[in-house]
Formats: C-alpha cells, structure tokens, sequence
C-alpha cells in the first residue's frame, strides 16, 4: 500500500493539524474544505451557493494536487450549519455534477471550525492506479 500525503501548490499549507488530503493506492481521502481563498480567509459571507461553489473549488485544487478531478469523486460528506441552506447548496452542486452527482450524505451542525462558514465539504475519490500525483 502507498499512501501519499498531498499539499496543493497556492493553499496554505494547514499541517500539523491535519493534511488536506491522502492518496492510498487509488483513493484520495479529501479533508472538509471550506470556503476560503489562497490565504485562508473565508469566501462569500452570508452565501451559501457562493460558499458551496468555493468549497468544490478547493476540492478540485486539491484532487488536481493528486492526480484527479471532481469526476472522480465518488462520495461526499457536506456539513451545513442550517437546513434551510440545503436548496443553494444543490443548487451550486449541480455546477459541478450536472448529471450523475456523487453518493452524498448532507448533515446539520451547529458550527464549523471557521467562524462565518457555513458549509464544509470532504470527498472521497476513486482514480486509475497508473495516474501518479501532482504534488
């Protein structure tokens, strides 16, 4: 087994508290990503699909950092702070998988690690063995 820790070239760098993401053998595990741009500031305060959108960004950046894309998710967990954001929240994801969306299990919470976030998003890809990583 061959595991891979993967930090993205332009995102800070949040070890030792945790690793963006792993890559074992075909599998990238993708630590929750939140709304924020390359210096770790928060995203589009008070907008969920603006939120959303940034937090799918981040996936990819980071899946491209492991030799994948969003087409290879194959499970996402999204936490939200609020129900009633779950409409933008699918409004949003549909940008990113029009048809087809990965298996996805969507949970309210109270709050998120980033004061203002309202949406964090973790996935879970599946790519050829024979694709080596970007990082």
């Amino acid at each position: 087994m061959v595991r891979t820790a993967i930090q993205p070239a332009g995102m800070p760098d949040p070890r030792p508290r945790y690793t963006h993401a792993w890559r074992v053998d075909d599998t990238i595990y993708v630590a929750g990503q939140l709304a924020t741009d390359a210096e770790g500031k928060l995203v589009a305060p008070n907008d969920i699909r603006g939120q959303a959108r940034a937090a799918f960004q981040n996936i990819a950046r980071v899946l491209e950092s492991a030799g994948a894309s969003l087409s290879d998710v194959v499970k996402t967990t999204v936490f939200i702070t609020d129900m009633r954001y779950r409409e933008g929240y699918h409004e949003a994801r549909q940008e990113f998988y029009p048809t087809d969306p990965p298996a996805s299990t969507l949970v309210q919470v109270v709050a998120l690690a980033m004061p203002g976030a309202l949406i964090e998003v973790e996935a879970v890809a599946v790519v050829d063995p024979g694709r080596p990583p970007r990082s």
